[in-house]
């Protein structure tokens, strides 16, 4: 059995955690709520071990310029969340949905700052792959090992105070750069779920 075969198989038996919007004050909660969204993340074997794919933004971009992410974006209105997963990971980075072999969901998460709720897909993909980024949404592709991201002091956490609440800041480095915000708790629950195969 290949590691993303039990990867699959973790996936399955587990309920994704929903994201407990209990913990944030009324006076925090963006008028309207927030807004589904969903994104793809895509694991693939290189070099003799499994790296994860992340898009680097480009830096004039409105929102979450320059930052790490994943492919993704907002749920359409009559959309399925993994739907929309596949179809923003096919338009940022040429990712044919057929290409991908969907393993299961993550928990549920947020971004505070764009009021996004976030539900992430994992997905073993073919490598190497015809990728094509998509210029005015993604600056670059990353690829990530998982052996990398899961050795000791690669993830750090901090404690903050916003929006009226103590919350986990998750940092990976990666090269020069740091992957942090939702990404970062991404990434943090998909190294604690990989260590444990």
């Amino acid at each position: 059995m290949s590691k993303f075969d039990e990867l699959a198989g973790v996936l399955g038996r587990r309920a994704p955690v929903p994201f407990p919007f209990e913990r944030i004050p009324p006076e925090h909660l963006p008028e309207g709520g927030f807004a589904p969204a969903a994104v793809l993340v895509p694991l693939f074997e290189k070099e003799g071990g499994v790296h994860v794919l992340l898009t680097r933004r480009p830096p004039g971009m409105r929102r979450h310029a320059g930052q790490i992410s994943f492919p993704g974006g907002r749920v359409e209105p009559g959309e399925e969340s993994l739907a929309a997963a596949l179809r923003e990971a096919r338009e940022e980075i040429g990712l044919e949905p057929g290409s991908a072999r969907v393993l299961g969901p993550l928990s549920e998460t947020i971004v505070l700052l764009t009021a996004f709720r976030l539900t992430p897909w994992v997905a073993s993909v073919p490598y190497p792959y015809p990728f094509l980024p998509a210029p005015d949404e993604v600056d670059g592709i990353l690829e990530v090992s998982l052996e990398a991201l899961a050795s000791p002091g690669a993830h750090r956490i901090e404690r903050r105070e916003a929006w009226g609440m103590t919350i986990e800041v998750h940092h990976f480095p990666v090269g020069a750069e740091v992957v942090w915000g939702a990404t970062g708790r991404i990434l943090a629950e998909l190294v604690e779920l990989w260590r444990a195969l």
